[in-house]
């Protein structure tokens, strides 16, 4: 949510900075302008008849110890408090119409954001690898690994309906093992805390980090009276841990992983990336989560990105990070980078991980503050979070890029004690 005392302040200048990313946002401002105006007028009156309360409550006490007749000054009082009721009223809608508007409203884009309306306006940041040169016609994953017997399509569309998969043997091995060597890989080399949090969360953990109530219709909410929906990511029970928490300095930065499965409906996506694994109503993924001080987030950011990056490091998959422009960025991001692995069936890079510091615009949501070393108030932590690594399409990019012209796989060295030593993927694996 945007700091509504920086609202109260710079109205202008955050709605300038807002208005960067594009978007219908400009009428939602032009409401907010329109509520405080309401409220600056409200407050003086209030006030006022809070004040003359206070002197009508003295002069009747006065006149009942002088024996005289009160009861006109009861009447005004009574009359008077009657006014500040409907007042108050007025002022807590106010507030509540308030708070729904920016709950609506997404972050401001940091400074350093190039400005852009789509994915052209996206900036390179830097490019790691070669894409690999083949002798042959390399195939899709979608036709590779059900040729490799690891891969079904269609069993899971009986079963589940379109966008969902079932992996077997080597596929469903290998899947498991990218989850552990990236778990491994943040735990002991990248220093994050290890969590196995719910996969399903309420209403209000959905709100704290953003997905509600702009992105519902993206959700898979369960039937009945619970006020539970299944995870779209990990970085929603993530920031969770520390909702409505004051920290200690001290102990920032706090950085958490975990692995989970997701869950999307992919609202308003209809006949984008329908085949394949690329965009699957159920996936697994491997989250990186940091909470810090605002003085040292956009360094965790370079830091954060830089361990997802890693993965493909270890994997030896070429990839590409971009840091986005305003019109490309998610609605609670401030700044975000995608990094990109390359996929020879398209022989495009494709996004596997995007990492953002929202700064503080989770953590109002959240109620996640920090109380500092030297003392004076609580202040909001800034959250950080990024995919390391979207579990499904870092196999797609291992079965694409790793592919030899007999049609098997070869295993990343990396990955082949996670494979119990299995160094080749064959139809027969």
């Amino acid at each position: 949510m945007l700091d509504p005392a920086q609202l109260r302040d710079d109205f202008d200048g955050v709605r300038q900075r807002v208005l960067r990313r594009g978007g219908d946002v400009a009428p939602a401002f032009d409401r907010l302008a329109g509520l405080d105006a309401r409220r600056r007028e409200l407050l003086p009156r209030v006030e006022q008849l809070k004040a003359e309360r206070n002197r009508d409550g003295e002069a009747i006490a006065q006149a009942k110890r002088r024996g005289e007749d009160a009861s006109e000054l009861l009447a005004a009082s009574s009359r008077r408090a009657e006014a500040i009721r409907q007042l108050d009223a007025d002022l807590k809608a106010l507030e509540e119409e308030r708070r729904a508007l920016l709950l609506t409203l997404p972050n401001a884009p940091h400074a350093s954001v190039p400005d852009g309306s789509d994915a052209s306006g996206n900036v390179e940041v830097r490019r790691v690898g070669e894409p690999p040169s083949f002798d042959f016609t390399p195939l899709a994953h979608w036709d590779l690994g059900p040729a490799l017997g690891i891969l079904d399509f269609e069993r899971a569309a009986r079963m589940s309906g379109a966008r969902f998969s079932v992996l077997l043997g080597a596929g469903a091995r290998m899947a498991r093992a990218l989850i552990n060597l990236m778990l491994d890989l943040h735990t002991r080399e990248h220093g994050y805390t290890e969590v196995e949090p719910p996969f399903l969360v309420n209403t209000d953990a959905l709100t704290g980090t953003g997905n509600l109530p702009k992105f519902e219709a993206d959700l898979f909410r369960i039937a009945g009276e619970w006020d539970l929906y299944l995870i779209p990511t990990a970085e929603v029970p993530l920031t969770n841990l520390h909702r409505e928490e004051l920290i200690e300095q001290a102990r920032l930065p706090l950085r958490y992983t975990a692995y989970t499965p997701c869950f999307r409906s992919e609202a308003g996506s209809y006949g984008a990336d329908v085949r394949g694994l690329i965009r699957q109503h159920q996936f697994d993924k491997v989250e990186l989560m940091a909470f810090t001080t605002p003085d040292e987030s956009y360094q965790e950011l370079e830091r954060l990105t830089r361990c997802a990056e890693r993965v493909l490091e270890v994997l030896g998959l070429p990839f590409r990070t971009m840091l986005l422009c305003t019109g490309d960025m998610g609605f609670a991001s401030a700044k975000t980078y995608d990094i990109e692995v390359w996929l020879p069936s398209q022989q495009a890079y494709r996004e596997i991980s995007s990492c953002s510091n929202t700064e503080a615009f989770q953590a109002r949501r959240a109620g996640i503050r920090y109380r500092p070393s030297t003392g004076g108030k609580p202040v909001h932590v800034h959250t950080l979070n990024g995919s390391g690594l979207a579990v499904g399409r870092t196999l797609i990019a291992i079965l694409e890029n790793c592919q030899q012209a007999d049609g098997s796989v070869r295993v990343p060295p990396a990955l082949v004690p996670y494979m119990g030593g299995v160094e080749v993927i064959t139809p027969r694996g």
